[in-house]
């Protein structure tokens, strides 16, 4: 399709792309704390929502509990607080409704290229705008001193599946959970998820009970992954509430549960060997008597060094209990006409199979960045502070944690955003950029151990091996990092070297 350009360039103080869980909490910091700042968020899908918008695979809910991986300015009310995502998008709706972001958020306006000129600190993005009636597409250009990209870590277009031989001679339903369609009919079939991730552990559960049950779900798995029960509703919090009311009863739970998650998570990196023993014993309680837990549940590693997967009130091990799901550890030889062919030679029949194999990582979307009419490539950049590149001027993103709640790194990103903002506008500049020495030691930026993360390795930034170019994946470090002095040795600070240009606000604050 042909797109038509608008010859009209819009201004803005701040651009956030990215409409998601972390881009609406930017938003509502940003509106709040910098009302006198012009603000923009373009959201490249129909609707907001990111990941709770996109996935639409049966059982679909978060692996974190509510009351961190929701905001801090926003209680999670319901009593569920592991939640499935329809619950998850109400509260993003929610809070929309309640900032009055609606008359901020574009959506269908992707941004395709952002290009940075140091003469007038500026960026100057491409948006394509799409008509949601027509389906044609307008080219604008924005400019903005600013761009926060809360833009996620993963392709939205195309999840991973590796090439699996024999695919086309299979005669039933593939699916990946990334697209998972619509009207899919699983009741009464066979199914197979190959997968031993989050996903897969999440599918499993959903697809083997309930009145549109498959006849039996079998996951399939090259590796075992760690998986823990932890009850759906937590009665402290619940507690909590009725004593200090609901807002106090949400601060004190989330205090409450970033500093047990943090405790855990130390506990098990620092002594594997006595984690491994625990979850595995906690396993073998949830299984049926006689199961292989040192085939199916003996993963090769220590804990976290990928993520533990959840199952809400042991619902995975309910379904493998009641017969209605098993778990099969082998390698894939082909696909067959009737199902998978294992390493071991066996068949396993399916009439649906899910390859919830991972996700594709790529940042911002995958749009080129040009600095001075230079191509960046991020992976030659190094994080600072966790949410700025060096090499790359007036540029945010909001990345969260690998080992607890996603969006716990919202809040400390943005009040650190804000406050460069402010100590910028008080000391009149206009651009800043974290600048890394060349010799400096740097290694992957992702502390996993994960698949996806190994597949991305070259194509992410790197961190370095101390502050502030480590990246920190604790609350209690980054709340430390994030809350200190604005400005350091590391950071370069200017002005542009032309006159303000019309609708650029850096002159009111020099």
């Amino acid at each position: 399709m042909t797109a038509e350009r608008s010859d009209a360039v819009e201004e803005f103080d701040v651009v956030v792309i990215g409409a998601g869980i972390s881009g609406i909490g930017a938003a509502t910091y940003f509106s709040r704390e910098l009302p006198g700042k012009s603000l923009v968020v373009l959201e490249g899908r129909d609707n907001i929502g990111g990941t709770w918008d996109l996935f639409r695979y049966p059982g679909i809910r978060s692996d974190s509990d509510l009351h961190t991986f929701g905001y801090e300015f926003k209680p999670w009310r319901h009593e569920a607080a592991i939640a499935d995502a329809p619950l998850i998008r109400e509260y993003l709706q929610e809070t929309v409704e309640e900032n009055d972001l609606g008359r901020l958020i574009r959506l269908r306006h992707r941004v395709v290229r952002a290009e940075w000129s140091t003469t007038d600190s500026r960026w100057t993005l491409r948006v394509e705008a799409s008509d949601p009636a027509t389906g044609s597409i307008t080219t604008k250009t924005i400019r903005a001193g600013w761009v926060f990209a809360a833009t996620g870590y993963y392709r939205y277009d195309k999840g991973f599946t590796p090439e699996f031989p024999g695919r086309d001679d299979f005669q039933g339903t593939i699916v990946h959970p990334q697209h998972w369609p619509e009207n899919l009919d699983y009741r009464g079939k066979k199914v197979v998820v190959i997968g031993s991730g989050a996903t897969a552990i999440t599918l499993v559960p959903a697809l083997s009970t309930g009145p549109d049950a498959a006849q039996h779900v079998t996951m399939l798995q090259r590796t075992p992954s760690y998986i823990m029960g932890l009850p759906r509703v937590d009665r402290v919090a619940t507690t909590l509430t009725k004593l200090l009311g609901e807002k106090r009863g949400y601060a004190a739970t989330r205090f409450k549960n970033i500093w047990v998650e943090h405790g855990i998570v130390k506990g098990l990196r620092t002594f594997p060997k006595i984690g491994r023993a625990l979850i595995r014993r906690e396993n073998i309680k949830r299984l049926p008597k006689g199961f292989d837990v040192d085939k199916h549940f003996n993963p090769p590693y220590d804990p976290w060094d990928q993520r533990l997967c959840l199952a809400p009130d042991g619902d995975f091990f309910d379904a493998l209990s009641a017969g209605t799901a098993s778990v099969v550890t082998d390698t894939i030889t082909r696909f067959s006409e009737r199902g998978i062919v294992l390493g071991s030679g066996e068949e396993l029949e399916a009439d649906i199979i899910v390859t919830a194999t991972g996700l594709n990582m790529r940042l911002f979307d995958g749009m080129p960045i040009v600095v001075d009419g230079r191509g960046i490539d991020i992976a030659d950049s190094v994080s600072y502070r966790g949410m700025l590149l060096s090499g790359i001027p007036n540029w945010a993103m909001a990345i969260g944690y690998t080992t607890s709640s996603w969006t716990l790194k919202v809040s400390l990103m943005c009040r650190y955003f804000i406050d460069l903002v402010r100590h910028m506008d008080a000391h009149g500049y206009d651009r800043v950029v974290a600048v890394a020495s060349p010799g400096m030691p740097r290694k992957p930026v992702m502390d996993l151990q994960a698949g996806y993360a190994k597949r991305a390795v070259k194509r992410l930034p790197k961190q370095g091996q101390a502050a502030p170019w480590r990246m920190a994946m604790s609350f209690p470090e980054d709340a430390k990092a994030l809350r200190g002095p604005v400005a350091d040795e590391h950071l370069e600070f200017g002005t542009a070297r032309s006159a303000a240009l019309p609708g650029d606000r850096r002159s009111a604050h020099a």
